[in-house]
């Protein structure tokens, strides 16, 4: 059953002495508390929780939301790849669930932990010889990422991670552990696939239906000449749409003078087939190529990226239709160190109705990343650098994984019309913001 309506808040802070007798928990000025509150990127760093509860079993979780709910804020930190730094509330309780990272697959499906990070998942499925589309940098958390939706190099032939879920352990704001399913609390389970990390409730763990891993996956990367991005992408939002599922590509926008272009992906087959496809291209643009035979644990390795914290400002749109290239070209003319990425979506993603997960942008061409890493001395420069970049390119809609806080309207760009549905979820399992934060899915 749904949760009760909301009740009275109770008074003054939470017992951390009371919790500490059930869970592991740090305070500040604790040995291991600076490490353990620290997340991706570096900007956050100043952020001070005043409790960090460091869970191993869904128990942990139920009481961790029993003692701090509607006395403090709670967020829960999986990856820690929050880019507004949203898994560190500053004065709440932070529920770490790096101790809840099992991987274990049964058959067909796997159940993951939320606190798995991906290139612990990839290597234990394809150990097994299972295959879950996911993202590619190896410390995301599974969590975040498949709440978020989950876009990855392998969505257009296998769909998104979200698209996988067959059902989830959720702690809801009430502190009951409930299995969120098609059949069971279905609500829930539609808005934690594409709802956004850290609304609704805490999952503790998710059960996904997996398909056989490929045998052969070809990897790709095309450079193209100085000055031809205009033409490069141009060509890319032609020839990805009628491309076969098997085929995902990016293309990259490097700002400078002139702008930079660059295209990579894969191709869930053999060099011989993919080198067919690129021919649609190529032909069109000019461009030298890498291809790569792998197989898909290897293909997964190929595009992870470091695991080092990076600082960084980023934002993100939609590319629901065509856009003018020297439109998104033109603002990153000068702009050194800044990157406009474009993640293909399409195929399998675009087979799923917009309103039958929470993840609203099923028929879009790509998601646009705004991307410029910074240091501590230009961090308020870059980040003002990119809001300038995102307005000036025009497009509308977000992806919630790239959360972002001064994206106009976010609540529509993040889930479009699922945002009402989303509104009625939070006023059934979390009526009293237990779980609110800056861009939290509040009550209707």
């Amino acid at each position: 059953m749904p949760p009760s309506t909301s009740v009275a808040p109770p008074s003054g802070p939470p017992d951390w002495a009371a919790l500490r007798n059930k869970v592991s928990l740090l305070l500040p000025g604790d040995s291991g508390y600076d490490s353990a509150k620290r997340v991706f990127n570096p900007a956050f760093d100043g952020l001070k929780p005043a409790a960090i509860a460091k869970c191993a079993k869904p128990e942990d979780v139920q009481a961790a939301v029993e003692a701090a709910a509607k006395r403090v804020p709670i967020a829960a930190r999986s990856g820690g790849h929050s880019y507004a730094g949203y898994s560190v509330p500053d004065g709440g309780l932070m529920i770490d669930l790096g101790g809840m990272s099992s991987v274990d697959v049964q058959g067909e499906q796997v159940v993951i932990g939320a606190g798995a990070k991906l290139k612990d998942v990839y290597a234990e499925l394809g150990g097994a010889g299972r295959c879950l589309p996911a993202g590619s940098c190896p410390s995301v958390g599974i969590a975040g990422l498949t709440l978020g939706g989950g876009i990855g190099v392998l969505a257009r032939k296998y769909g998104l991670t979200c698209d996988h879920l067959v059902s989830a352990r959720v702690v809801t704001a009430d502190g009951k552990l409930r299995t969120a399913s098609a059949d069971s609390e279905p609500e829930l389970f539609w808005a934690l696939r594409g709802g956004g990390g850290g609304n609704f409730g805490v999952v503790t763990s998710f059960t996904f239906r997996t398909d056989p891993s490929p045998s052969v996956v070809s990897v790709f990367s095309l450079r193209f000449p100085a000055g031809s991005a205009n033409d490069v992408l141009a060509e890319w939002q032609r020839w990805l749409p009628e491309a076969p599922p098997e085929l995902w590509a990016n293309v990259v926008l490097s700002g400078g003078s002139p702008v930079g272009a660059r295209i990579s992906g894969c191709y869930v087959g053999d060099t011989a087939s993919l080198a067919k496809v690129l021919d649609r291209l190529t032909g069109k643009v000019n461009g030298t190529r890498t291809v790569k035979q792998l197989d898909y644990l290897g293909a997964m390795k190929y595009f992870s990226g470091s695991e080092s914290r990076q600082s960084f400002a980023a934002s993100s749109r939609i590319l629901g239709e065509p856009a003018d290239p020297a439109k998104l070209t033109s603002i990153l003319d000068g702009r050194r160190g800044m990157d406009l990425l474009v993640d293909g979506l399409g195929g399998a993603v675009a087979d799923v109705a917009p309103d039958a997960t929470a993840f609203w942008h099923r028929k879009a061409i790509g998601s646009v990343q705004i991307y410029s890493q910074v240091d501590a001395r230009n961090r308020s420069v870059a980040t003002d650098s990119v809001a300038e970049v995102v307005t000036g390119i025009g497009l509308g809609g977000g992806y919630v994984n790239y959360i972002d806080p001064a994206l106009p309207d976010w609540m529509t760009a993040y889930y479009g019309d699922n945002a009402t549905r989303l509104k009625r979820v939070a006023k059934t399992y979390d009526p009293d913001k237990v779980f609110g934060f800056a861009q939290a899915v509040t009550p209707a």
